[in-house]
């Protein structure tokens, strides 16, 4: 089977793909698409994700697009290493955290809403960061209850699901962002605890092909 991930290596949605297939110890090459140029508006892109976004996988010519669909059919294609757990309702909590992150946060904060809010709305900068803090709070907030409720290491139970795949990215972002994260020591404790596990490093925005170090 062959597989590419089509991405880019700032983008959190990617990197929650590399976390998961990192995880299940699959082997996989990439392709890159500057978001900072437009790339993933072209055409090289729109053939595996007809909305132009990353990520895509594809696989034997076939592609998927969405990251949490992504995420489910490496779960469901490898079964081994599972990323959800065994029973339907702890799987339904670890979806709700993964969704929490991948539904209500990430899209208010990717990078062409912000485009959207500097450019064409004229929104000035610290009114932009105000609009990132507000929805990165709110959204870890209801996760720092959800962990603390049902997590033991992880974000659920003691072993790394999704819904980690999709934290670790966010962290990432926040800091980015240079969001505090002071109330939220449930998380930062689950960052940190991923940090040392080595699927987790190799999928890190900085380690990959395409890092340049530069913004966006």
């Amino acid at each position: 089977m062959t597989m590419t991930l089509h991405g880019y290596w700032r983008s959190s949605a990617s990197y929650r793909v590399r976390i998961g297939a990192n995880l299940k110890g699959i082997d996989y090459s990439q392709s890159s698409y500057d978001l900072r140029k437009g790339e993933q508006s072209g055409p090289a892109l729109g053939r595996h994700a007809p909305l132009g976004l990353v990520p895509a996988l594809e696989v034997d010519g076939e592609s998927l697009s969405q990251s949490l669909a992504i995420l489910e059919w490496l779960e469901e294609s490898y079964p081994t290493q599972p990323l959800l757990p065994a029973d339907a309702m702890s799987r339904g909590i670890v979806r709700a955290m993964a969704s929490t992150i991948a539904c209500d946060i990430h899209p208010l904060n990717n990078l062409r809403v912000l485009q959207a809010l500097r450019h064409d709305l004229g929104v000035p900068e610290d009114a932009v960061k105000r609009w990132i803090e507000r929805w990165i709070h709110a959204g870890f907030a209801a996760l720092e209850i959800m962990i603390r409720d049902h997590g033991k290491g992880f974000c659920f139970g003691e072993t790394p699901t999704i819904a980690d795949c999709c934290l670790v990215p966010q962290i990432y972002n926040a800091r980015r962002f240079h969001v505090d994260l002071t109330d939220f020591p449930e998380l930062l404790a689950v960052d940190a605890r991923c940090s040392e596990i080595d699927a987790f490093a190799r999928a890190a925005p900085e380690r990959q092909p395409d890092a340049d170090g530069a913004g966006a």
